[in-house]
């Protein structure tokens, strides 16, 4: 008997497009001596175990497994669990996260709803009976204490499970179901990066600690259609121009002692940043709510006082970077800035790097140097297409670390080094653990190789110069010309022209179904220069621009068929392809819009703010930027063209309503075309058969779309 074996489709969704089994969430001890990972058993296995490396013998072994811990029962998620998870995106089961104390000794995690800790060293875990759901873990420096969050308290219990006790709780009966304390709002899990609300001392004496407040927030209702008996879901969502949660900081002693931080919240209300270490006061960075001006403030924990450590202002908007600001061990301000056009890593007032490199996060911070990821800037002395680097900086200049071309990051304690390498011609990622240099060991991936090897052609196309990925079949002659699949993200925040094998695995697998695939990071998409990412202030439809210049571009190079093009994409990219299809026919012939924004009112305040404005000044920009207005569709053109519309029922980001105005008013205006609702996916689509069946759907709808036979 033989078994039929699984489709692309079908395995790309069951191992979570090739992820799970993959090691991430790297901790450094401070000696150097152990690496701590999250990883699942198999390329199939959703369910995270907590691993320690040790460096010395290169073993590893499991510290915590969730199947033991809850004793073969069911994992349960309690809904603001659920919402943590879909803020970061999180698919994979068991242990998803976790924190640790200075040393990388004690580790603390959720599971279930529950509280547990394992002792690395000797990885062995253990449950801490506490009151449940418990949410975001964390121990005290010194490994004494565990400070969680529950039921919208910060509580704190003793390491061996002692002492459990709130420290700080909503104030009253009445502001139970508004207040928080310790969780990030939506608004800076979703789009400042943020996904913390309460940060130790490095003493473990006090915390400081968010307090959350999003009884401004408009209502909105997700409810699942297909399940009628179930009531529908009360979200706050804080859309373009409508109040945001009020966020206000606080110093928590052991003893429940609440001390305010103070700054000028009516003109700074955003809390987009804390950190705190030995190496100073603790640090933050509060914005302004146009995002032009923002105030890098020290804390004085004894009384709550600020004072102004570092101020920017940018006539457009300033961004927001992993890993700083922060203080250097010798107590100076690192931090990510735009300046002389280029974007660089500064300590102080001083720039470290200039125009070759365009820095994208701080990694680490220690006395010899600070180690950056960065691609190359605007004055490189080659393009580098989808290469991100490794680098290291200090006083005597700019070193990299990484040498492969691909994309990597690291995470450094010890002396020791874990780069994570993906590149062009190898799938998934590679770990290797560092000393000085050298290799010391390297951490097993248990992912599945996906049997499928892109055949991508990383270059640049139109007279911008456009980063592009051209994808032909993998049985392609090199002659006959192919209809094109346009496939972008193409915004802010999701460069997709990567130099990495994995990157491309579904952009291949639609072009062997008999398409050239173009992916291009126009203006907007970050890596290049802050000239780049900034030029679609007040004016998202040149992202349209720049997809038609690459696509033209390319097409003197490559046997493109122009007379049949195909775009689809995801959240931005569905945006975008329905863009395409509306504004453009004469170059689209049919679209395919994800989870599209449509009406970008209805998108939220941080992420929508900062490239349009307020709504209520701006309304022109919004109207030219959306698909549809009060009045119907946004200027669409002639003639039509076929849409496909996917959205699910319960994303709480881009909400279904966005397809539904969409949907009626193409309806309204006559416009032929197809709506997919999947009924309780979220933004994400997990769920195997909804993944499989959808890019086999998406195959079909392109074959009659094109009349492809």
């Amino acid at each position: 008997m033989t078994t039929e074996p699984l489709s692309f489709p079908r395995r790309y969704a069951r191992t979570q497009r090739f992820t799970l089994g993959a090691p991430r969430a790297f901790s450094v001890s401070p000696d150097g001596s152990r690496v701590v990972f999250l990883r699942s058993s198999s390329g199939t296995d959703r369910a995270n175990q907590l691993w320690v490396l040790d460096v010395a013998e290169g073993q590893e072994r499991v510290a915590a497994d969730p199947r033991a811990l809850l004793g073969g029962a069911t994992e349960r998620l309690s809904t603001a669990e659920r919402a943590r998870r879909e803020r970061s995106r999180e698919g994979g089961a068991g242990i998803v996260g976790y924190a640790t104390d200075t040393a990388v000794e004690l580790a603390s995690f959720a599971l279930s709803g529950r509280l547990f800790t394992a002792e690395l060293r000797a990885g062995t875990a253990r449950e801490l009976r506490v009151p449940g759901p418990v949410i975001d873990p964390r121990p005290s420096p010194d490994g004494r204490l565990v400070a969680y969050v529950r039921g919208g308290a910060l509580r704190v219990v003793g390491a061996e499970g002692e002492g459990d006790r709130a420290l700080v709780e909503p104030e009253s009966d009445a502001d139970s179901g508004t207040v928080s304390y310790g969780l990030a709002e939506f608004i800076a899990a979703e789009e400042m990066g943020r996904s913390r609300g309460f940060w130790w001392s490095p003493e473990g004496d006090r915390l400081l600690v968010a307090r959350v407040d999003d009884a401004p927030v408009r209502r909105w209702w997700i409810s699942d259609p297909a399940q009628p008996e179930r009531a529908p879901q009360q979200v706050g969502y804080p859309a373009a121009g409508t109040d945001n949660a009020d966020v206000r900081l606080f110093v928590v002693s052991l003893d429940g002692v609440r001390t305010e931080v103070v700054w000028d919240r009516a003109h700074y209300p955003y809390l987009a940043h804390v950190h705190w270490s030995a190496a100073g006061a603790p640090l933050i960075l509060v914005q302004a709510r146009d995002q032009r001006s923002q105030l890098f403030l020290a804390v004085d924990p004894d009384t709550g006082a600020t004072r102004m450590v570092h101020a920017d202002e940018d006539p457009k908007w300033l961004d927001l970077f992993p890993g700083v600001p922060c203080w250097s061990p010798a107590g100076q301000l690192v931090r990510i800035a735009d300046e002389g056009g280029a974007r660089v890593l500064a300590f102080g007032e001083r720039p470290f790097t200039g125009p070759q490199l365009h820095v994208r996060a701080v990694l680490d911070v220690s006395d010899d140097d600070v180690l950056i990821s960065a691609s190359a800037g605007e004055a490189a002395t080659a393009p580098e297409t989808g290469e991100v680097h490794v680098y290291r900086v200090n006083e005597l200049g700019v070193e990299r670390f990484s040498q492969e071309p691909g994309v990597h990051t690291a995470v450094r304690g010890g002396g020791v080094t874990v780069l994570v390498s993906s590149v062009p011609d190898r799938p998934g990622a590679q770990v290797q653990v560092l000393r000085d240099g050298k290799r010391t060991a390297t951490v097993t991936s248990y992912a599945e190789s996906p049997g499928l090897s892109p055949r991508v052609t990383l270059t640049e196309g139109g007279a911008r110069k456009i980063s592009c990925a051209l994808l032909m079949p993998t049985d392609y002659d090199g002659v006959t010309p192919l209809p094109v699949l346009m496939d972008p993200y193409g915004g802010p925040h999701g460069p997709r022209v990567l130099a990495a094998h994995n990157a491309h695995l579904t952009s291949q697998w639609f072009a062997d179904q008999g398409f050239a695939v173009v992916v291009a990071d126009g203006r907007g998409t970050p890596g290049r220069s802050p000239a780049w990412e900034k030029a679609v202030r007040d004016d998202f439809t040149l992202t349209l621009d720049d997809q038609i210049d690459a696509l033209h571009g390319l097409a003197e190079r490559f046997p493109l068929d122009l007379s049949r093009v195909a775009i689809r994409g995801w959240s931005f990219g569905g945006w975008l392809a329905g863009l395409a299809v509306l504004r453009r026919p004469d170059v689209f012939h049919a679209g395919i819009a994800g989870a599209p924004v449509t009406d970008w009112r209805l998108y939220d305040t941080h992420y929508t703010e900062r490239y349009l404005g307020d709504p209520a000044a701006a309304a022109e920009a919004y109207a030219k930027s959306s698909l549809i207005t009060d009045d119907g569709l946004s200027a669409p053109a002639e003639p039509h063209r076929p849409l496909m519309i996917v959205h699910g029922l319960a994303d709480d980001n881009v909400v279904v309503a966005h397809a539904l105005r969409l949907s009626s008013a193409l309806l309204a205006a006559g416009r032929p075309h197809e709506v997919l609702p999947l009924s309780g996916v979220t933004h994400m689509t997990p769920q195997e058969q909804v993944a499989e069946n959808l890019l086999l759907l998406q195959v079909d709808f392109l074959r009659r779309a094109l009349k492809l036979g």
